[in-house]
């Protein structure tokens, strides 16, 4: 019983009866100017013939791009439909759709005019009674013989209101698969969730890359300089400074990943490039740690955007080496040849270092290494842990070289 007057407090089903409403009063509207249109043209027209014209009037009002999006939003308005807003059109869908929303509206109408004409029964039955004419004639006596028209009009008024509930049901569900996304908007939607699933792991591995290692050069340079606090004081200042700068330029990349984030322009601070590795020993030594820089080749041969890349990658292998094999001397060579950029970063083995294979930073580097074609591999070779990645530097070289050699 509870379920059977569940809908009369449903606000849902008041609004499924507005929108069947809508729908046959759009639905009687077209029809009837189509209908009369053909009558004035041709006046020996069947009326079956004028039915028929009218009905499909109905259909083609749902071809133009605009009905969609006219149902949409009734659909989501009246219905609870929750559909997107279209970005094409489906029009034979929206006609069908149109067609669904005029016959269902009129049923659903037909039915309220018939709950109006037993209401209006108890107003003759309480005024004594009376014949009228409904269809056929009809008899409504006054007093207790009459009083039946009560039960008949209460349980019509309850019929209407759960066949209007159903009909909202019944038409958000239509609403879905008519109304709803297509297939070349659904892929198009899929593919720019990918895209924006790509921003955001390339925004995590540039903060991951980027902040980490300022992080970790900053834990490095604070704890030289509370070392030499007292008896260098000049160390400790030059120590707090560099943290200061590092900082900075921390904040500049949270700055470009927040922008990244909130959809604005692209910041103009140029990214750092494998030109730049000077001033990353600057910074490293600074913290402390020692870390020998070899260069073979021309680095001017290298693109801007592998560049950029390889920096990244160099700098996150140096940050494993500090935070794996802390006050242990580095060694990062850096070779390019006509065909591949090859990248060795290197320190003494710890048992932090062995164990450190399965970290986000390798990941990141493997994922950046994969994206521009290349092989990268880390592990133990004798007494050192070697990273060792080959870029290609130009498609048509075959990746002949694995990185540089000791």
């Amino acid at each position: 019983m509870r379920r059977l007057l569940r809908p009369l407090c449903a606000p849902a089903t008041y609004r499924g009866g507005a929108h069947a409403f809508l729908g046959a009063a759009l639905a009687v509207s077209i029809a009837a100017v189509a209908a009369a249109a053909l009558a004035l043209a041709l006046p020996a027209v069947p009326d079956p013939l004028l039915a028929a014209a009218g009905f499909a009037s109905i259909g083609l009002v749902g071809l133009p791009k605009a009905a969609r999006r006219a149902g949409v939003r009734f659909a989501n308005g009246l219905l609870g439909s929750g559909l997107p807003r279209p970005t094409a059109p489906r029009r034979l869908a929206t006609a069908v759709w149109t067609l669904a929303w005029a016959a269902g509206g009129i049923a659903l109408m037909a039915v309220a005019l018939l709950v109006l004409v037993a209401l209006c029964a108890i107003v003759i039955w309480s005024d004594g009674g009376d014949t009228v004419t409904i269809y056929s004639t009809v008899y409504i006596s006054g007093g207790l013989g009459g009083a039946v028209t009560i039960p008949i009009a209460a349980a019509s008024l309850l019929a209407l209101i759960c066949l209007s509930a159903a009909y909202a049901a019944l038409m958000r569900l239509l609403a879905v698969r008519l109304l709803g996304p297509g297939l070349s908007e659904r892929l198009a939607a899929a593919e720019a969730e990918a895209d924006r699933v790509a921003a955001r792991n390339r925004l995590a591995r540039e903060l991951h890359d980027s902040i980490g290692h300022t992080l970790t050069t900053s834990h490095l340079q604070a704890a030289v300089a509370k070392q030499v606090l007292e008896s260098d004081p000049a160390a400790a200042r030059l120590a707090l400074a560099s943290i200061e700068g590092a900082a900075r330029a921390a904040l500049d990349d949270l700055d470009r990943a927040l922008g990244v984030l909130r959809d604005e322009p692209a910041s103009t601070r140029a990214r750092p490039t494998l030109a730049d590795l000077a001033l990353l020993r600057e910074r490293i030594t600074q913290a402390g740690a020692a870390l020998t820089v070899e260069v073979e080749g021309d680095l001017a041969a290298v693109s801007p955007a592998v560049s950029q890349e390889a920096y990244r990658i160099v700098q996150e292998g140096v940050t494993n080496a500090l935070k794996h094999a802390p006050g242990s001397a580095v060694r990062l060579r850096v070779a390019v040849t006509t065909a591949n950029l090859g990248l060795l970063v290197a320190n003494p083995v710890t048992a932090a270092a062995r164990d450190s294979g399965h970290g986000r930073g390798l990941s990141g580097i493997t994922e950046r290494v994969r994206l521009l074609g290349g092989t990268a591999s880390a592990g133990p070779e004798g007494a050192v842990w070697a990273l060792r990645v080959a870029l290609p530097l130009r498609a048509d070289h075959a990746r002949q070289e694995s990185g540089p050699n000791e």
